[in-house]
């Protein structure tokens, strides 16, 4: 009989590990108790794997059951082990070594950190400065604020001379000895600012439980979805260092709700911004703290609050993962959902004596999920169902696995982790308070590791198998099918077809909630065992524009946007803002209305009369720009900004860039009218065969034309 509880939590079985840090032949346990931490001298082996025998110094080799890296080399020390990576890397001998000497440790002993803790459990630190400039280089851009809060009521705001903050700083960190350290963005700016300005003082960041300093590594990759983020990671010795930027940038990255990552709009978008939210300028702050330093106070005491509540939020899923994966925490919440996989199969093979399997090597490419759009425009009563967990399912009812897992470890797995979820939600439902939380928590952390089982399959991983990921998207790609086709033949409209779920118009007879469900009960029938078709939302209206790009109104009033065509980031103010109310319009049924919105807006900018922060946009200065030839006009027009600032910026009539604030009326009118153009044409769908009457492309007059041909039409 497998047993998956080892299988997922480790086979040692310790509690309250809060934190594991490496010496040469050891490492130290943190275990937090009641009366606060207790250490534990544990010795450690470091060790890697090779497909064969090979002359390293000091290895102690054993050989492994199975095919692949049979090879284990232990050594005594962390020095030695080192010395035999870098020799295999230098003669191109293909090993499995993990660079990590706690992901070792934990990954050979079974332990893991956090397990029997809830996160309140753990304490955290919320950290904060605010600095006389962005450059911590700069003399004169000196700290002048450090906010301080911790998850179990402390708070304090630390003032002085720069140098007494940073003193008083470390020593206030000693003091609490919190686990875990977090701020937003606090890897991009709050940290590295806090080292360069004790650099200057020369003051030592002796923020470790050991006493040492605070140290900064080398560049390394956050993975954001399927995206990869640079940034520098800081450590220090016996505690975790969580940016809650980076945390919240993945808890979006399927969700699409926030139009900025800032901690303000975070606050805004989830509720977290208390009723007399103190909002100041990051250009104003020091100018501000002159002439009323009692606002600035309050607006810093805030910001470690939201970054507290933000992670109360967003921060237990990856924690309780951390009770599952041989990982240090910090580790886990940068790295994907297929790495922590990997790590649980690895560490299973090696707590058995068995061989780790090499990665396939791709020979095609795996097919994605099915996805087709059938209806677009302004649509009215919207019902989504939705497989729950499709490809998971698939892989449980069809026994889809790696070939390589001779072990039986995968689907097993899999298997539990799906039962512990359905388990922890139902307990989440029925629970209040903290003990809802915890649930919450638990739930949603499963659901991370389940829905990345497939995403495995068809990565470099050492358990990956190609065939078998292409296996699960075919078959799926069938079920989607077959619940459309069923959905059309019982008389619903087909609007939007995306992998796992299918958006429609029910029949007329099919009306209210209740009568949906049922419906779609009755739909899932023609499915097979093991394959659960569920109701996932109901809509007044859809907005259809192409796939992956609508926007959805509830019976609440409430909007969805999704895509890039209703909403982004990088859109200009007015381009942003036509979108919107072109959508309350169209959702209105006024498509007139949005046409005279469209030549309004044209007339405003060939008459000068927007206003210059509607259609400037905001670029942040780096290094690269005035090393870049891409960002030579931005260098030009921006050249006594320095690096880490932003500037407000806008397209000049002449080719160049301007600053906002030299703003004299000689912005690019041909550029922003092709602009909104660009605009109007993403919701062409939604007008059909009237857009081009509704939406001339405006011609724009050239700087000699608008000079002397003042009657000349903007429309062709």
């Amino acid at each position: 009989m497998v047993d998956t509880q080892t299988i997922l939590f480790g086979c040692d079985p310790t509690e309250h590990i809060v934190a594991v840090e490496p010496l040469q032949d050891k490492v130290e346990l943190f275990i937090r108790e009641n009366d606060g931490i207790r250490t534990e001298i544990r010795p450690f082996s470091p060790w890697l794997l090779t497909a064969e025998r090979h002359n390293l110094a000091g290895a102690d080799w054993t050989e492994l059951e199975g095919e692949g890296y049979r090879f284990l080399a232990r050594f005594s020390n962390w020095s030695a082990h080192r010395a035999a990576r870098f020799k295999l890397k230098d003669e191109h001998v293909s090993h499995f070594a993990i660079p990590s000497a706690v992901k070792q440790y934990l990954m050979m002993s079974g332990q893991t950190h956090f397990k029997g803790m809830a996160y309140s459990d753990v304490l955290r630190l919320q950290l904060d400065i605010e600095t006389l400039g962005f450059t911590p280089d700069q003399p004169e851009n000196s700290i002048f604020l450090i906010a301080v809060s911790d998850n179990h009521g402390y708070e304090r705001l630390i003032e002085g001379s720069e140098k007494e903050m940073l003193q008083e700083l470390v020593e206030l960190i000693r003091q609490i000895d919190p686990d875990v350290i977090e701020g937003h963005n606090i890897f991009g700016f709050d940290l590295p600012y806090i080292a360069k300005r004790a650099e200057m003082h020369g003051i030592r960041l002796t923020f470790g439980r050991d006493g040492s300093e605070m140290s900064a590594g080398t560049e390394k990759s956050a993975a954001i979805g399927g995206i990869s983020r640079p940034m520098t990671p800081f450590y220090i010795y016996g505690r975790h260092i969580v940016d809650t930027l980076l945390a919240v940038q993945r808890y979006d990255i399927t969700r699409g709700v926030l139009s900025s990552h800032s901690l303000k709009e975070c606050a805004k978008v989830f509720g977290l911004a208390s009723a007399d939210r103190v909002y100041i300028e990051h250009d104003q702050i020091a100018s501000m703290w002159k002439t009323d330093p009692d606002c600035v106070r309050k607006y810093a005491m805030q910001d470690v609050y939201e970054t507290r509540a933000l992670s109360n939020l967003i921060g237990p899923p990856e924690f309780y993962l951390t009770q599952m994966v041989p990982d240090s925490y910090a580790s886990i919440v940068i790295t994907g959902t297929g790495e922590k996989i990997n790590s649980i199969m690895v560490r299973e093979y090696l707590r058995r004596g068995h061989a780790i399997p090499k990665p396939q090597i791709a020979v095609k490419e795996v097919p994605g999920g099915f996805t087709d759009i059938k209806a677009t425009g302004l649509i009215e009563r919207v019902v989504k169902c939705d497989v729950e967990s499709l490809y998971p399912s698939l892989m449980l009812t069809h026994k889809i696995k790696p070939s390589s897992d001779t072990l039986d470890v995968f689907l097993p797995a899999l298997e539990e982790l799906t039962k512990r979820r359905f388990d922890a939600k139902a307990k989440a439902k029925s629970a209040t308070g903290s003990e809802q939380a915890y649930w919450d928590g638990l739930q949603t952390s499963f659901k991370i590791l389940i829905n990345s089982f497939y995403g495995y399959l068809g990565a470099v991983f050492n358990f990956n198998d190609y065939t078998a990921a292409e296996t699960v998207t075919t078959t799926g790609q069938a079920i989607v099918k077959r619940i459309a086709d069923e959905l059309e033949r019982t008389g619903s409209r087909i609007i939007e077809i995306d992998t796992d779920g299918v958006y429609f118009q029910p029949p007329q007879n099919v009306d209210g909630l209740d009568a949906e469900i049922a419906y779609i009960e009755q739909i899932g029938k023609v499915l097979p065992e093991g394959i659960r078709l569920a109701h996932d939302g109901r809509y007044r209206a859809m907005l259809s524009l192409k796939v992956k790009n609508y926007v959805l109104v509830g019976y609440d009033g409430k909007k969805t946007f999704k895509g890039a065509s209703v909403r982004s980031r990088a859109d200009e103010l007015f381009g942003r803002e036509f979108i919107s109310s072109a959508v309350d319009l169209l959702l209105a049924g006024e498509k007139q209305k949005v046409s005279e919105l469209y030549k309004q807006i044209a007339a405003d900018i060939e008459t000068h009369r927007m206003p210059v922060e509607k259609f400037a946009r905001r670029e942040r200065i780096t290094e690269k720009t005035f090393t870049s030839d891409a960002k030579k006009r931005l260098a030009e027009a921006a050249k006594d900004a320095k690096v880490g600032e932003y500037v407000n910026v806008y397209e000049r009539a002449d080719g160049t860039i301007g600053l906002i604030t030299d703003y004299k009326g000689d912005e690019d009118t041909k550029y922003l009218l092709d602009k909104l153009y660009k605009f109007a044409c993403r919701l062409r769908e939604a007008f059909g065969d009237e857009f081009d009457l509704l939406f001339p492309r405006p011609s724009a007059k050239t700087a000699a034309e608008a000079a002397g041909q003042q009657t000349l039409s903007l429309f062709d």
